[in-house]
């Protein structure tokens, strides 16, 4: 399957703006061969709302309309998608991404790990256990930006079955070695695929960096952009690599298996409280 990162602006609060923007570069993609197109981080809403209340207006079910609409663009162009944007659920809020096909809405998720900027100092934690979905033969895990600096994330997917691990993400400045090493790392110790879409353009006094990136379950980068600007990334992607595991260097003399070499038996402390860990999980600092 051939997939595509698109890296792309977004505008504050225009949905209908935004979708539109989606719409054209899920076309431009999937006319390029594209079968599955990642986009950014709250690709439908923004991300830099100031409270609860200002965000609320452009938070939406899942299904819903954003969803069906594009579902129903998934049907013409027979390709999936997965994008960026806030989801509510009665009184809460998440920050979520979704994977659409031709049949409508495939999976969602809530993100699991939020920082202390946008949006994510006023929504809800995911609450859902991770999950892999079926986009055509590929086995698609989700994660948000924040997700990927937590290694148990990645894995917990992977352990799931995923081949592909989409990352829709707005990363800010600071996020650089994030994007030029730690993808490749979270690529390569779960030998999966992973794609992630950065978004481009200010919103509020914050830039965002672009570097939008594809690797391989080797941690190789399949495709990557150096900087800010609109762009999609093309790589395609082999379901029997990433559901190999056993990768042998060397017959009879070196092969390693990041999978079954595993002792789960002795990280218990991965499962513990953390002594310095602040009430509600907020990475808040103390002058804050």
């Amino acid at each position: 399957m051939k997939i595509a990162a698109v890296q792309m602006d977004v505008t504050l609060g225009e949905v209908d703006r935004n979708l539109q923007a989606i719409e054209d570069r899920f076309r431009e993609a999937v006319g390029n061969g594209a079968k599955l197109v990642v986009f950014p981080e709250c690709a439908v809403t923004g991300y830099c709302f100031e409270n609860l209340e200002e965000a609320l207006p452009f938070a939406q079910s899942i299904p819903g309309s954003a969803t069906e609409r594009l579902a129903g663009l998934c049907a013409e162009l027979d390709a999936f998608a997965v994008f960026g944007m806030l989801e509510q659920d009665g009184d809460r809020v998440f920050n979520a991404a979704v994977l659409t096909g031709p049949s409508g809405v495939i999976g969602s998720y809530r993100k699991t790990h939020l920082p202390f900027l946008g949006i994510d100092q006023h929504v809800n934690y995911g609450d859902q256990p991770f999950e892999v979905h079926q986009a055509g033969d590929v086995n698609v895990g989700m994660n948000i930006c924040y997700d990927s600096a937590f290694p148990e994330a990645s894995r917990c997917l992977t352990l799931l079955g995923a081949d592909l691990i989409a990352l829709p993400t707005n990363w800010p400045p600071g996020a650089e070695c994030v994007a030029g090493h730690v993808l490749n790392t979270r690529a390569m110790e779960n030998a999966v695929y992973f794609a992630a879409a950065n978004r481009v353009g200010e919103e509020r006094g914050f830039r965002f960096i672009g570097l939008s990136r594809i690797c391989a379950p080797n941690g190789s980068t399949l495709a990557s952009s150096d900087d800010d600007s609109e762009t999609i990334l093309y790589a395609d992607i082999d379901t029997e690599i990433s559901r190999n595991k056993r990768v042998v260097r060397e017959v009879g003399r070196h092969a390693i298996d990041r999978m079954a070499d595993r002792r789960p038996d002795l990280y218990g402390a991965l499962t513990e409280q953390h002594s310095l860990e602040r009430p509600g999980g907020r990475s808040m600092p103390p002058e804050l």
